[in-house]
């Protein structure tokens, strides 16, 4: 008696049908969201759903900018789980020890010509975005960890609250101008992320035997998408 009061009310087939139909309603809130997160820092429909679009596809490209000798052997796993989250490495068959940094389009490239477009626009906000800048490059920093064959990981959720915090702190403490809270948030959240979590650790990059060390990808990305998407929504 007590097995039949657990089971499933229709066919396995149905259930997965139900399945894929609530993760598609799922994905077009989150687009729906993300959209509205951009247009609230200066961006039409179409040009924030490009940008969205834009970053996605673009984290999975990454520009090389020089290689690097590692100070340790090369890992070769081919997964690393950090923060719940489960990170792809690359393998390279190679006996000599080299990590090619690169900078990903998706989660540098993009995020800085925004930001650069943003302040060129209303330059107004330069101070307090360099201090909500400042804000969330020192406490993704601290909280950064180097993970071996990978590189820079951050939690993902955290540098948009702290952006998002530290643009309510210079609005309503600091007497910025409210209509440049959106600005802030994303300014900092995506350029802080950078700054804290993987141009302040280059230095630490040749003693994690990371085939590939991206700025702003994988271990950063999320941090910086979300950062450009939650922080502008929470605030």
């Amino acid at each position: 008696m007590g097995n039949r009061l657990v089971y499933s009310p229709v066919g396995m087939l149905f259930m997965l049908l139900l399945a894929f139909l609530l993760f598609a309603v799922v994905g077009f809130l989150f687009l729906d969201l993300a959209r509205t997160a951009f247009t609230k820092i200066g961006f039409s429909w179409s040009q924030a759903l490009f940008v969205l679009l834009a970053s996605l596809l673009g984290s999975a490209i990454n520009i090389p900018v020089t290689n690097m000798q590692c100070s340790t052997p090369m890992v070769t796993e081919q997964h690393v789980r950090v923060f719940g989250i489960t990170y792809r490495i690359p393998v390279m068959e190679d006996v000599r020890c080299n990590t090619l940094l690169a900078v990903n389009v998706g989660g540098a490239v993009i995020p800085i010509l925004i930001s650069v477009l943003l302040l060129y626009q209303f330059p107004a906000s330069l101070l307090y975005a360099l201090g909500c800048i400042a804000f969330v490059a020192i406490v993704t920093n601290r909280v950064a960890r180097p993970v071996m064959g990978l590189g820079i990981v951050t939690p993902a959720l955290l540098p948009p609250l702290v952006a998002a915090l530290a643009a309510i702190m210079l609005v309503y403490v600091f007497n910025a101008p409210h209509d440049f809270i959106f600005l802030i948030a994303y300014v900092g959240g995506t350029m802080g992320t950078l700054i804290g979590a993987d141009i302040l650790n280059l230095g630490k990059i040749r003693d994690l035997g990371a085939p590939v060390a991206s700025i702003g990808g994988a271990g950063t990305f999320d941090g910086v998408f979300l950062s450009g998407l939650i922080a502008v929504l929470l605030v």
